[in-house]
């Protein structure tokens, strides 16, 4: 039978707070569904909304946080680790900045910070299964994002080696997600080791093609790109696990172009911006997703260098419900079709008996 995509939902990440309504699950639940929202996206690492670690250990607990979001009105659509995926692996480069995703008992300790991670990665893993999830998102963290540019000359193997290291690291999570019955839908993000389809070919072969290891598809990374985010879901729609609705625009000039100077996100040539403010060609890949069966959730993740946050969340959910389609269940033609046999097939060929 034809699928229809669930939704419209939203991310809560960048709209918890500490002010009310975005401090707590029920509140802010409640806040998205008023809106029209119909699941919400919950990052893990946020204690205002969620205890990981009380989740992995209790499906009591993961019971509880279920039945707040349905008497909200809203579903669980999928479990956030982006912030610990991101820490399985740093590159050294990366220690300071990335030491404020990790408690500070593991400050300045690169190893218990990435066992911390791991750790977290495995609750999240226990906790989807306790909450009837079967995919997850996640960022992959980066060993040779530095390297991004081939100047200075890469070293030979350098890159070949990294993505062995990041496999290295993965794998025995992938295994312990396939033992608990949950996908990881990778965001493909610059900063990331996974950024494209083909580090992310990189990855998968490292990994054996490992079926746990997929998408989360976000286009708007890739038009910042300059990738081609239509032809990437007819290439790699199998494996796309999830769906990040987010919009961009790339708007290059005789200054800057795709790494933009080092300006801020006002005065970058690509910038984020809200759906319907952007250059992201929502039909088109709404169409895609469609033709491909794509039956879970579109994920509104807000992310604007112009707009304020509770504007894009009000004006979201109707965009993501409007290009929802209903996938059909006849051909538009039917009605002009007839019965046929194979004898007839064979007299309108002309071919005998």
């Amino acid at each position: 039978m034809p699928k229809t995509m669930k939704g419209p939902a939203i991310f809560l990440a960048q709209f918890a707070g500490d002010a009310a309504p975005f401090n707590s699950l029920p509140s802010i639940a409640k806040w998205a569904a008023d809106l029209g929202y119909k699941g919400v996206q919950i990052p893990t690492w946020d204690a205002r909304l969620f205890d990981l670690e009380k989740a992995g250990s209790s499906k009591t607990y993961c019971d509880e946080v279920k039945g707040i979001c349905k008497e909200a009105g809203v579903e669980v659509t999928e479990l956030s680790t982006h912030l610990q995926g991101q820490l399985v692996a740093v590159h050294p480069a990366y220690d300071a900045p990335f030491d404020g995703f990790a408690p500070a008992a593991v400050h300045n300790n690169p190893k218990a910070r990435q066992e911390w991670a791991v750790g977290q990665m495995k609750a999240a893993a226990k906790a989807s299964e306790h909450m009837g999830l079967t995919a997850s998102v996640s960022f992959s963290g980066s060993l040779a994002f530095p390297y991004l540019y081939p100047w200075p000359q890469r070293p030979a193997g350098l890159i070949e080696e990294a993505f062995a290291e990041l496999a290295r690291r993965w794998k025995p999570i992938l295994d312990f997600y396939d033992g608990h019955g949950v996908d990881i839908g990778y965001e493909l993000h610059p900063g990331e080791d996974l950024f494209d389809g083909t580090t992310f070919e990189r990855f998968l072969d490292e990994v054996g093609g490992h079926k746990r290891a997929g998408i989360n598809y976000d286009p708007s990374h890739f038009l910042l790109q300059q990738l081609d985010y239509l032809d990437f879901i007819d290439i790699y729609h199998e494996r796309i696990y999830a769906f990040h609705v987010k919009d961009a625009e790339f708007n290059p000039t005789g200054r800057q172009g795709v790494y933009s100077g080092y300006a801020g996100w006002v005065e970058r040539a690509g910038r984020f911006r809200s759906l319907g403010d952007g250059q992201v060609d929502f039909s088109g890949i709404f169409s895609k997703m469609a033709q491909y069966d794509y039956d879970s959730w579109p994920v509104l993740e807000w992310e604007c260098c112009l707009k304020h946050p509770e504007q894009g969340a009000a004006e979201g959910a109707p965009f993501i419900a409007a290009h929802i389609i209903r996938v059909t269940e006849k051909a538009f033609d039917d009605f002009a079709g007839g019965q046929t046999d194979r004898a007839q097939l064979r007299k309108m060929m002309g071919i005998g008996k």
